[in-house]
Order: C-alpha cells, then structure tokens, then sequence
C-alpha cells in the first residue's frame, strides 16, 4: 500500500467530507514537516556520510506517520455497521496487529431500511399478467444470449470462461452446459437452441463417454444424466412430457429414444461408483473409458453427493424397465437409516470404505445441503412407497426439520432476520453464524413437505396442515425473506455466496 490515500466508503466521503479532508490536510502538513526537516537536516552531510542508521532512522519514522495517519483516518466511518465495528475494536483489550493496520474498512452500498424496500418491491403486488410476458421475455432473452457465447466459444466444453472467451472441462468434458440447457430449451420454446443441443448430443455425447476419464459421480449424475433424462421427459419419451408438465412436445427436434440409450449406457458406466464400493456409500469419482471407480484423494465423500442421486436413477429404472439403477442408489439412504445423528442432523463427510461419517460437522451449506432436500423429494417421487417401505424417509426429514429448527435456525440483532447457521465441530462446539447461499434451497423444500408435494391452497382446502406444517410455511417465509435481502444489500444485487450474520453476543 502506497503512503497516498486508500479508496474511501461513501460515507468517509459524503457524510463527513469536510471533517475528513481538515484531518487530512493536518495529516499532510504534519508529514510535510517532518519530511523538510529530515531533509534540511541531512543536507549538511555529504551523500558518503548518510549512515546505515540514519536511514532506517528515516524509515522508522516514516512508518510511524504513515500509521498514525491510517489508524486516525478510521474515526470517520459511519453508519450502524461501521460504527459497532469500530466500538467493538476499542472495547477490545488484544492489541492491533500489522493485519488491523492494514486492512481497508470495507465499502458498502447504500441501502433501504427493510419496510422500504418492500413498500417499493414489485415482488409484494401481484403483477398483470403483461408483466409477467415481459419479465418471461427478459428472462428467455438472458437464456438465448448466455447459450449464443457458448456456442460461439466453447461448444461442445463444459464451461464458457466469460473474459477469456474459451472453453474448459472442468466437469469431465461431457458437454454439460449442452445437457444441462437442453430441458430449459424445450420449457422456453427455444426451439432453435433444442435443435442445436439435441444434434450435438446425438453426433457426439455417446462417443465422448465412451473416451472420456474421471468424472465426478454427483456432478454428473445432476448435470448430464439429470439433463438427459428431463429433456427425455419434456420430449415426451414416457408419454407424459406434454400431458402433466404443461410444456408444448416438440418430436421433431429432440429424439427420446436416443437420450434414453445414451443415459443409460452413461449410468452404467457411473454403477461402478455403488458395486465398487466396500461399503454402501459410492466412491465419489468414476474412470468411463476404464469402467473403474474409486475414492476421492482424501478416501472421503460428501454427504450430500453421495445422497443426491437417488431421483435421476430411480426415474431411469421406471422408463427403462430396468430395477438395477433404482435397487443400487437406494441402499444409500437405506444404509442412512441405520447411522447416528444429531437429532436427524449429519456430518457433511462419509468414508466409503466404513459407511460411517467423518468428523463432526454439521451444515445445510455446501457438502450437506441435499441430503435432507432428496429425504423429502425421493418420498414424494415414490409415491406407491411413501407410506409403507419409504415412510422412513419422511420420518428422517421431519426430524432433521426439528434439529433445524432447534439447533441451527437463529435471528439477527438488530433487524430480526431468520437465518440458518452451523455447527462447525458439532453439538457440543460453538456455533458459527455463517451461512451459504445454498441454503436458500431450504424454503422451497419447507414448503414443499409442509404441503406434501400439494399447492398450499389445496392443501387449506382440504384441511391437511397441522400446526407443524403452519410453523414450517411460517419459517419457510421468514428465510426466504432473509436470502432476498442477500441480494438487497449489495451495490451489485448479487446475493454473496457466503454470509456472516451479527447475532447476540
């Protein structure tokens, strides 16, 4: 860092500018002062003369300037945030570091308090229905441009790099952004994308599965396999895409019968990962070309990878006539049942080799998120099962909803804002205010298992929520609220992938 000014946040500059630039300009006179001096006196001396000592003498109090103009420079920031930061750093007794010296205060927007933010929110009225043509519209023309440069630059890779305009693989070089679009294609009426999506996966996936090396078991089972087999649904290859989706078949630019023989001969390719494995927990990572499995450099997998499978194979088991993918990804959550919790909640690491989990972490961000998502969604897709061989699996997500609820689910002081947090080292470890973006995946599933899979107004009508359900709708609300104010608070509008939340204490 230069001895010049840093940048300043707003409020160093427009609430108390002038309070600022006279403490500045007295920092400048005093630095000018010293420096004329030093100088004046170390002219008399000839270059020779100027000693190793009086240099770092000179050094030395240059340093010492430099900081007291930086610590003094911070008195001026204002705002709640602002101003509890700086209170909490002169009630502390631990003394400044190079880091506390160093270190910007942080630059934050602008913002409206809450109840003005959503007096002037669009979201709370419910638009005419030309509005929402118009938002559709947008929203289809974001689509159309984000696939336009990956086509231009990447296609057939599985990621577009933005600013260098190339293509890259970081996926197992399947295509996934192909896959991964072709069902979004097919509910927008995107015909053009479905036509090249589809032409693509027909000349090339299958040969690329055939060749390609390491994949990771989870991403590619949602992304490629996931990709398949929705576009195969939308296409209507079961006889239902059009009927109870209400999305327009369109036969003629997708083929089904090919997406199905390519998922499959994906998936079995991917069933190494569950019959290799000593243990019920598939390894996380699978070698196509060899038809070969094994574990992840660290031997552990991911809770929520290893449970968040289940829906893409058991669906191909329905449409393929083939029981082998259904029976192998549910001994997973099979083998789930038997294991600990905390109070239905689990570690975010499971070693494949025992079946048991690693470690004491408990979180419903990344690693663990859905797990508890498929406990519910897997019971709502077996729908013959649900209230005889699967029951377990409502059982284990309304007591994981309790656990929540009790150990994890926390407000803001002073705004009140729900939040879900987490258990770095377990129950009996401190608790962490810290919560991923992914956890806003939780009241949409809240939602969805207060209602049991129904609309919420069908289910009123028909007298089927009990007080538990009420209280989840009610704290479904209370988050959702909390992750649009995510994106609220940040000169951009986009939400930050991780969020520290000041609490009590």
């Amino acid at each position: 860092m230069s001895g010049g000014s840093a940048p300043l946040p707003y409020s160093m500059r427009d609430v108390d500018g002038g309070a600022y630039n006279n403490a500045k300009f007295r920092q400048r006179s005093r630095l000018k002062m010293v420096t004329q001096a030093l100088i004046s006196k170390s002219s008399k001396y000839q270059f020779g003369k100027f000693t190793l000592g009086k240099f770092l003498s000179l050094l030395m109090v240059s340093g010492l300037i430099y900081l007291l103009a930086h610590r003094s420079s911070k008195g001026f920031v204002s705002g709640e945030l602002h101003n509890k930061e700086v209170e909490s750093r002169h009630a502390s007794k631990d003394s400044p570091t190079i880091r506390t010296f160093w270190r910007k205060p942080p630059r934050l927007p602008p913002r409206l308090p809450p109840n003005e933010i959503y007096k002037n929110s669009s979201i709370l009225h419910h638009p005419p229905s030309s509005e929402w043509t118009s938002r559709q519209k947008k929203v289809k023309e974001a689509f159309e441009h984000a696939w336009s440069g990956y086509r231009n630059y990447a296609m057939g890779h599985d990621e577009l790099m933005p600013l260098s305009r190339r293509g890259v693989d970081g996926l197992g070089g399947l295509g996934a952004t192909v896959v991964d679009s072709l069902d979004t294609a097919i509910i927008m009426g995107a015909d053009d994308i479905v036509s090249e999506a589809s032409k693509w996966i027909e000349d090339n996936l299958m040969k690329k599965i055939s060749e390609k090396g390491q994949v990771n078991l989870f991403e590619t089972t949602i992304r490629v396999l996931g990709g398949l087999l929705s576009a195969y649904h939308l296409s209507g290859g079961d006889q239902a895409g059009g009927g109870d989706s209400g999305i327009a078949v369109a036969p003629n630019k997708t083929n089904p019968d090919r997406l199905l023989a390519v998922s499959k001969d994906l998936a079995d390719r991917l069933l190494l990962a569950f019959t290799s494995s000593p243990s019920a927990i598939p390894f996380s990572d699978v070698v196509l070309r060899d038809r070969s499995a094994h574990a992840s450099p660290d031997g552990l997998s991911s809770t929520s990878e290893a449970t968040t499978l289940q829906l893409e194979f058991s669906y191909l088991s329905r449409i393929s006539g083939d029981p082998k993918y259904d029976s192998e990804t549910m001994k997973v959550l099979e083998h789930m049942r038997t294991l600990p919790t905390v109070e239905g909640l689990v570690p975010i690491y499971i070693n494949p080799y025992s079946g048991q989990f690693s470690g004491e972490n408990i979180r419903l961000g990344s690693r663990g998120d859905s797990y508890y998502e498929y406990l519910l969604k897997v019971w709502i897709q077996q729908e013959n099962y649900r209230n005889t061989s699967l029951k377990y699996l409502f059982e284990m997500y309304t007591e994981a909803m309790k656990g929540v609820k009790h150990l994890l689910v926390r407000k803001t002081t002073p705004n009140g804002l729900v939040f879900v947090g987490e258990l770095p080292s377990g129950r009996n470890g401190a608790f962490s205010p810290k919560m991923d973006h992914l956890v806003c995946f939780l009241p949409g599933t809240l939602a969805l298992g207060a209602t049991k899979g129904i609309t919420k107004k069908k289910a009123l009508e028909s007298n089927l929520l009990t007080k538990e359900d009420i209280e989840n709708l009610q704290l479904a609300e209370d988050l959702a609220k909390t992750c649009v104010e995510m994106y609220f608070v940040t000169s951009t509008g986009l939400a930050p992938e991780i969020a520290y939340f000041h609490i009590e204490g």
